[in-house]
């Protein structure tokens, strides 16, 4: 199931890159990138760097990583969390 998944984020992550302009057009420009992360290229940014986290994300989901990281970090931040 992990696979099936981590396919899905890595294919999600692809599109997102490849038809950045598509999702603006479809979807317009979001305030919060346009204001922090460049002066009309925010959100172009902001849905690519997006794209390439859904991309490690899914890598790591495919190679069952996610868990380990997620093990060794939420821990720290959530008590209930430890083994």
């Amino acid at each position: 199931m992990g696979i099936v998944v981590g396919i899905a984020m890595v294919l999600t992550g692809f599109l997102m890159n490849w038809k950045t302009e598509w999702i603006i057009n479809n979807f317009g420009t979001l305030p919060w990138p346009e204001e922090h992360l460049g002066s009309s290229g925010g959100t172009r940014i902001f849905y690519k760097l997006l794209g390439v986290f859904l991309i490690i994300l899914g890598f790591m989901t495919m190679t069952g990583l996610l868990g380990n990281v997620g093990r060794a970090f939420l821990p720290r931040y959530f008590r209930s969390l430890t083994l």
